[in-house]
């Protein structure tokens, strides 16, 4: 990006210049260089400044620009360019982010698929765009293809992963009167759908739409400095014209007036306060990123302390994303133990690509177990597989597979009961058939996050709120999991509008909100959120460019550890512009009621500069980040006050 390459040059050069001033080369040298880093990096903020100026508003862009030139004027290049060199980065680094985002948004419309296959009345096939596709046409997805528009299962039974857009973990199995979601991904089965959406109208199109909105809405948040800028402009060019205007009226001599005038203008400059600002915060976002949290700016750094309350996602946030055999259920008579029953029934899904599949395969790898050749091996869609193992038939899959056994089915069958139990604990049931007779079944379940609980917790005592749990996943497997980590309020089976929705209704009760995913569908919430956290290693291009911070490595226990730096930052930020306030006053004063010289109004400026910056740097060593959120983990978890009455 262009931002980024000048302003990478402006401080190249800022950074000569400063070599050659201290090897003692010619001034004419380093004077060079200090001006090329005045063009290099001062071009864009004093055009965007002139621009501003000609819709009859002043920024602190041009102040800079104008204090850089007036203490080039009385030969302290130095100092202007270190202003430049900030001005410039700071804006380079907020270019880039949302150049970014802009770009991940637009990637997000790649989901939902450029052609579709279009049927007519008499079953012809035609090829055609799928912004062409109108409400009452009906479309062929094929295995292995992404659903083109949103609409409705005329014919057809499949398995749809749509984990991009509800979150859930496992592939839904959809067949006539079932609704699809333009981006999802079918299975092994055909599908025709009759779409009941516009393009523009689908749900990925929407995600877009409230992501662009939201994050626009947020871009208008600015740090306290960059709220009273005009003001504090306008008030130093006024106070500088009037030290030059006033005395040189009541015929006081040009040279020592200008002078005056030029050391106000170098010693109210706001560099110190920039810097009283940004070192804690740019400290605590260093001393998060070595520790695996990346935290995009310091507005964001900022707002962390901000935060009353934590929503989760469930789905590879609060869990990993991934299922597992949690339970063997061995049923009577089978002459079966567990780690048989797991060898046969991984044996048989063993070929399949099915999730569930390798959660099975991957258990019986733990076990160490060693699998049968498996023959003949077949799956259907919304049932499960089939295979010859050791000259048995096996069959694994949903519970529907015991309809085609002989068993009596119903309540007072053992298999039935066994299914009907895991799911209501929230385990997804997987039964397994040996030569038509049911033998056992196999309770799979999301893993829970090993500091999950202990994260909760500690938010819990630095936000005074209970976390929520925001999820498109049901209700039943929603519940066990919150209850695990201690999270009371549960809102399950949401769309990513309903989640934004839930956002902003948390947000109307006064909250500001927090919240944590790892898919597209958390995207347009966590635009919504006072702050959108992602997790790194699973989380989807969209998530991570919409987030204000990334868990690399999916540490949650690093949540309450930023919370608590950030408040620590904020005292810093609080202390460094009480000092940087009090030199600044001291000074101006100094230059206004008297003649402060120029070398001593220099030294009062770098060195409150400097004292700043060295105190900001408390936050940087690892010694800090040990001590953030200690207090929190250690408090027990104690029964939070209902939210809003529905849970």
């Amino acid at each position: 990006m262009a931002e980024v390459r000048w302003a990478a040059a402006a401080a190249a050069l800022f950074a000569l210049g400063g070599a050659f001033q201290l090897a003692g080369a010619p001034p004419v040298v380093w004077w060079t260089l200090y001006l090329a880093c005045y063009v290099t990096g001062g071009w864009e903020p004093a055009l965007a400044g002139l621009r501003a100026l000609r819709e009859k508003t002043l920024d602190v862009d041009l102040l800079m620009i104008v204090a850089a030139l007036a203490a080039a004027a009385i030969g302290q290049v130095f100092d202007g360019a270190l202003l430049i060199v900030i001005f410039a980065t700071s804006g380079a680094l907020e270019a880039f982010v949302t150049r970014r985002t802009a770009d991940s948004v637009r990637a997000l419309l790649d989901l939902a698929p450029e052609r579709a296959t279009r049927l007519d009345g008499a079953d012809c096939e035609e090829i055609v765009d799928t912004a062409e596709l109108a409400v009452g046409d009906v479309v062929l997805v094929r295995p292995g293809e992404r659903v083109g528009a949103d609409g409705e299962v005329l014919e057809g039974v499949s398995e749809v992963d749509q984990a991009s857009i509800t979150g859930e973990p496992l592939p839904v199995l959809k067949e006539s009167g079932d609704r699809v979601f333009a981006g999802t991904l079918n299975g092994t089965g055909a599908l025709r759908i009759r779409v009941d959406r516009a393009a523009a109208d689908s749900v990925v199109a929407r995600i877009v739409t409230m992501v662009e909105e939201a994050s626009a809405t947020k871009a208008r948040t600015q740090l306290f400095i960059e709220k009273v800028e005009q003001r504090y402009s306008v008030g130093i060019v006024v106070a500088t014209l009037a030290l030059v205007g006033i005395p040189l009226a009541a015929g006081a001599a040009f040279e020592p007036t200008l002078l005056r005038a030029m050391t106000f203008m170098i010693v109210a400059s706001p560099c110190a306060v920039v810097l009283a600002t940004m070192p804690p915060l740019l400290s605590a976002i260093a001393n998060a990123g070595r520790h695996g949290l990346l935290v995009k700016s310091a507005v964001v750094m900022e707002k962390f302390r901000e935060i009353t309350i934590v929503a989760f996602d469930k789905t590879g946030t609060l869990t990993e994303g991934t299922p597992r055999v949690a339970e063997i259920r061995l049923l009577p008579g089978t002459g079966l133990d567990a780690d048989e029953l797991l060898a046969l029934a991984a044996a048989a899904e063993r070929p399949s690509e099915h999730p569930l599949a390798r959660a099975v395969v991957a258990a019986a790898a733990e076990r160490r177990l060693e699998l049968a050749h498996a023959q003949e091996f077949s799956s259907a869609p919304g049932r499960g597989v089939t295979a010859t193992v050791d000259r048995q038939v096996v069959r694994v899959g949903s519970p529907a597979l015991l309809r085609d056994s002989p068993a009596p089915g119903g309540g007072g069958d053992p298999a039935w009961a066994t299914v009907t139990e895991l799911e209501a604990a929230g385990r997804t049931a997987v039964v397994v058939l040996v030569d038509d007779r049911a033998v056992g079944v196999l309770g799979l379940a999301d893993r829970l996050r090993p500091d999950a609980q202990a994260t909760v917790r500690a938010l819990t005592a630095l936000t005074g709120a209970t976390p929520v749990l925001l999820t498109g996943d049901n209700p039943g497997a929603a519940r066990r999991l919150a209850e695990e980590v201690g999270i009371t309020d549960v809102r399950a089976g949401l769309l990513p509008a309903d989640k934004v929705a839930e956002v902003q209704a948390l947000q109307a009760a006064g909250h500001r909100v927090l919240l944590v995913g790892d898919g597209v569908n958390d995207a347009p919430a966590m635009a919504t959120a006072d702050l959108g956290v992602a997790m790194g290693r699973h989380g989807s291009d969209l998530a991570l460019e919409t987030a204000d911070a990334i868990v690399v490595r999916d540490e949650l226990a690093i949540l309450p550890k930023i919370i608590d730096l950030s408040g620590r930052a904020h005292r810093v930020v609080k202390a460094n512009l009480i000092i940087a306030a009090t030199v600044i006053t001291v000074l101006v004063t100094w230059d206004l009621l008297w003649l402060l010289p120029l070398p001593l109004g220099v030294a009062g400026h770098e060195g409150s500069t400097v004292l700043v910056g060295l105190n900001g740097l408390r936050l940087l060593p690892a010694a800090a980040w040990r001590r953030a959120g200690r207090d929190a983990a250690a408090t027990p978890l104690t029964t939070q006050p209902v939210l809003d009455g529905r849970t």
